[in-house]
């Protein structure tokens, strides 16, 4: 056993010191994705966040990026046990959902099936086992919710970053090959779709690409980074969609820390959110951490609920690949204790953020409007508010 273990701790070794002597020929890894004029989020050459990247610089562990990766690879940092494989019951979805009716199936990490008005709409789509390049990277223990050749005919793909977890080269190709759908990304990230031959529309935050009358995708602001090979940092946009629908629309966040937190407040102002897409995993790197500076945590996430006044969310981007600290199940388990300490169960107590399972189709009520409350009540829950609420027992268990 101790063989085997130092067999492995040896590998990752050379693959760490492959990969940092690869950083120092930035010719080779750098890549050029853009060009355009600078703006307030792009300084001619390379894109930020403009409430600030700090945060998403800072290593989220000791020992910088070395020592964050060897313990990435080795898992000797006192992380919690996850499986090595989940159980999942694969489903063939409709293959259209006509009208006002919306059908949502998480297919696995931020891989989304949204079924309204006769189109289906697939997020992020990923179905490599693992993700990173050259097959290394974080190994998949939950296969698909939905096998790629049960698929219904997709006709529009939203892409938000070139993170080996959210842009998918193969199945991109796959998709294409199949289906032609149109594919919206924001700025940079067709150059690396084009790079297996895939047509890209590429847009930058505020810009909106009309599918049809009455249907539109905006690309949105967030709060994160991107980059395929570490040189390449921030060449390409990172981005969260708001997808604009008769009944209500479809915010998807993409990958995003909380940053300053009004991005969540100017996708509402494009219309009321029937269903949100936001992110809960990936976000403990140190024991007790509730959120990273590139990942919002569960109580984050149901602080963008609130703000987006969405009538119902699906928790994505947890359970499928290990990026992080925390176990397998605390994602979805901080969830719940969070939404009992949300506003909304009071404000709007129809509106619903609880976890689904893989592969599970979900009908999506209609918009909640929201009648005026009796007594004034607060729009959102504070920092402060969550804190207090989250600290108990039960919570502080949750490795």
């Amino acid at each position: 056993m101790m063989a085997l273990r130092w067999i492995a701790k040896s590998v990752a070794l050379v693959l760490i010191l492959v990969g940092l002597a690869a950083t120092i020929v930035p010719h080779y890894l750098d890549r050029l994705y853009y060009e355009g004029p600078e703006s307030g989020h792009y300084d001619g050459e390379r894109f930020f966040n403009p409430d600030g990247d700090a945060d998403t610089f800072r290593m989220p562990t000791r020992g910088g990026r070395s020592g964050f990766l060897w313990r990435q690879l080795t898992g000797d940092d006192g992380r919690p046990a996850w499986p090595e494989t989940v159980a999942v019951r694969q489903t063939r979805p409709e293959p259209r959902v006509e009208g006002q009716r919306m059908v949502a199936t998480w297919i696995g990490h931020a891989t989304v099936l949204v079924q309204t008005q006769g189109l289906n709409i697939l997020t992020d789509p990923i179905y490599a086992e693992r993700a990173g390049p050259f097959g290394f990277g974080p190994k998949r223990v939950a296969r698909p919710g939905v096998a790629f050749d049960d698929l219904p005919r997709i006709d529009l793909v939203v892409v938000s970053h070139n993170h080996y977890d959210h842009l998918d080269q193969a199945v991109l190709k796959k998709l294409w090959a199949r289906d032609r759908p149109l594919i919206v990304t924001s700025l940079g990230n067709d150059s690396v779709i084009g790079q297996v031959g895939v047509p890209a529309t590429a847009l930058d935050w505020g810009r909106e690409k009309m599918i049809r009358p009455g249907v539109s995708v905006v690309v949105t602001r967030n709060h994160h980074w991107g980059s395929r090979w570490f040189a390449d940092r921030n060449r390409a946009l990172w981005s969260s969609f708001v997808v604009k629908l008769p009944g209500g629309n479809i915010f998807f966040a993409g990958d995003t820390g909380m940053g300053d937190g009004r991005w969540p407040e100017e996708a509402a102002k494009l219309g009321p959110v029937r269903l949100a897409l936001l992110p809960i995993g990936a976000f403990r790197f140190v024991p007790g951490q509730m959120a990273a500076g590139s990942h919002i945590g569960p109580p984050q996430a149901v602080q963008v609920f609130e703000r987006l006044g969405a009538s119902t969310a699906i928790p994505i981007h947890w359970g499928t690949f290990r990026l992080s600290y925390e176990g397998y199940d605390t994602p979805p388990k901080l969830l719940e204790a969070a939404m009992r300490c949300s506003w909304t169960r009071v404000s709007r107590p129809g509106a619903r953020f609880t976890a689904v399972r893989l592969g599970e189709p979900v009908t999506i009520g209609s918009f909640l409007n929201t009648p005026p409350a009796a007594i004034a009540l607060p729009e959102r829950t504070s920092d402060d508010e969550m804190r207090r609420c989250l600290d108990t027992p039960q919570v502080r268990a949750l490795r």
